[in-house]
């Protein structure tokens, strides 16, 4: 699990400010899924996402969601990871395929993230905030993510990456707006998710 627990440049969880809200948030709670599910529920609603909100700018290092207080799915993600880890729990970065606009193409990459828990190993979660059409839960072991596959060319994931896909860190470095980002999402073909480590749940892709 060490992997899952690892600081890096993007999930920078030694940042004082992400250490001083990951005691925060556990303080008062005595297992490591009551922290979990704090941890979760303060990103999901405490983190504008950036698109909902018309936010800016585009964040991708954890400490600078926390700082401006926004992010693209991804971004909430890097910060769920670190706050999590701050806390000694293993935390993973999750990817589906998804149509951007629920017509079908184009599609776009959405991020989130799986949690180790004692009781049931890993579970998956979604902090990119709840809206109408999206309620996304923290109540395993029941899965209860923001968005289900509706369209062939969309994917779940398989994988539990330890570090966010690259693909997914230099689309966010290369824009600084909202909208910029909105048009310049980042995205692979399912015949080329292998080379990044993904490989589609078929049982959640429809077949007519």
């Amino acid at each position: 699990m060490e992997e899952y627990l690892r600081a890096s440049d993007v999930i920078d969880w030694q940042h004082p400010e992400i250490i001083e809200l990951a005691n925060q948030i556990a303080s008062g709670h005595g297992t490591s899924t009551a922290i979990a599910k704090a941890c979760f529920e303060w990103v999901r609603d405490e983190i504008c996402h950036s698109f909902d909100y018309r936010m800016n700018p585009v964040t991708w290092r954890a400490s600078d969601v926390l700082r401006y207080k926004t992010g693209y799915c991804y971004a909430k993600s890097h910060l769920l990871a670190a706050l999590l880890r701050a806390n000694k729990i293993p935390a993973g970065f999750c990817y589906q395929r998804l149509s951007i606009d629920d017509q079908g193409a184009p599609y776009s990459l959405h991020g989130f993230n799986a949690i180790h828990l004692p009781e049931i190993g890993w579970y998956r979660v979604d902090a990119r905030g709840n809206k109408e059409g999206v309620d996304a839960r923290f109540s395993p072991p029941q899965e209860q993510l923001a968005f289900k596959i509706q369209f062939l060319e969309e994917a779940d994931f398989h994988a539990i990456l330890s570090e966010p896909l690259q693909i997914v860190v230099e689309a966010l470095q290369a824009q600084t707006t909202w909208d910029d980002m909105l048009r310049n999402l980042p995205d692979i073909t399912l015949e080329s998710a292998k080379n990044y480590g993904l490989v589609a749940d078929i049982e959640h892709v429809p077949t007519k």
